[in-house]
């Protein structure tokens, strides 16, 4: 049943609006993004519901779009962009191209799995949460392989997050969110960081437009080959902090 369920999602568009959106911003992931579609399509095919998946590419120089537009199938999209304008960029094109009730982001190293989506889908469906943020700070979470530096620098960039800048949530930089659709409509649309600290731009608008936001934990594995520079990122990710602050207090986001 499985295995027929995966074919059909292949091979027949859906008839109705999906359910679920995921989204998977990519750029030069022409080595993990094959493996990565094919881990979430033969879980999501388990749900039982109309889902579409969305590959937002950022400008990539690889074989990445022509390997994605290679499988030919009917339920899956790749946003082409000229050129690199950013993860956040990225994410917002595809999160804005979405049509599910229900829109992930994920990343394409699939350091969560996609089994995890479980967990989000019962906060908003459930429990009336906006947002649901894959954590790998709260408890119950399982991290492994995540690097001795990568962990002070996440303690020390939270500390700040928390206390100066009212966001309450211990992660969050982890690639796994889930929104609903009306929620990151608004969240994406008001949305001026392009680069690595989206994120937090995004989760800061969270909570100062009142949005009800979970915080769950989930499994997460440092998946090699990642792009990711630990100290320079941790570098802009201050650097960003200013810009969300400044933007605010100039009004930037007073008709968001």
């Amino acid at each position: 049943m499985t295995y027929a369920a995966y074919e059909q999602w292949k091979r027949e568009p859906l008839s109705e609006k999906p359910d679920i959106s995921i989204v998977i911003p990519a750029y030069n992931e022409e080595i993990r993004i094959i493996p990565t579609i094919g881990a979430i399509a033969s879980h999501m095919v388990t749900l039982d519901r109309p889902w579409e998946l969305i590959v937002a590419d950022d400008g990539s120089n690889d074989k990445t779009v022509a390997m994605i537009e290679e499988l030919g199938f009917a339920n899956l999209r790749v946003l082409v962009a000229p050129q690199n304008g950013g993860k956040g960029s990225a994410v917002k094109r595809g999160m804005l191209a979405a049509r599910g009730d229900f829109i992930l982001f994920t990343d394409a190293d699939n350091s969560t799995p996609i089994e995890e989506i479980g967990r989000l889908l019962h906060k908003l469906e459930h429990e009336n949460y906006d947002i649901a943020v894959g954590s790998r700070a709260a408890d119950g979470a399982e991290v492994e392989n995540k690097s001795l530096k990568r962990k002070i620098l996440s303690a020390g960039l939270n500390t700040i997050v928390q206390n100066l800048f009212r966001i309450r949530v211990k992660d969050t930089q982890c690639g796994f969110k889930l929104f609903t659709r009306a929620t990151a409509t608004r969240l994406h649309m008001a949305q001026t960081l392009m680069g690595f600290s989206f994120d937090l731009e995004i989760l800061y608008l969270a909570f100062k437009f009142g949005y009800k936001v979970a915080e769950v934990p989930v499994n997460w594995f440092d998946a090699p080959g990642s792009k990711v520079d630990t100290a320079k990122e941790a570098r802009r990710f201050i650097t960003d902090l200013v810009k969300i602050k400044v933007t605010d207090l100039k009004g930037g986001y007073a008709h968001a």
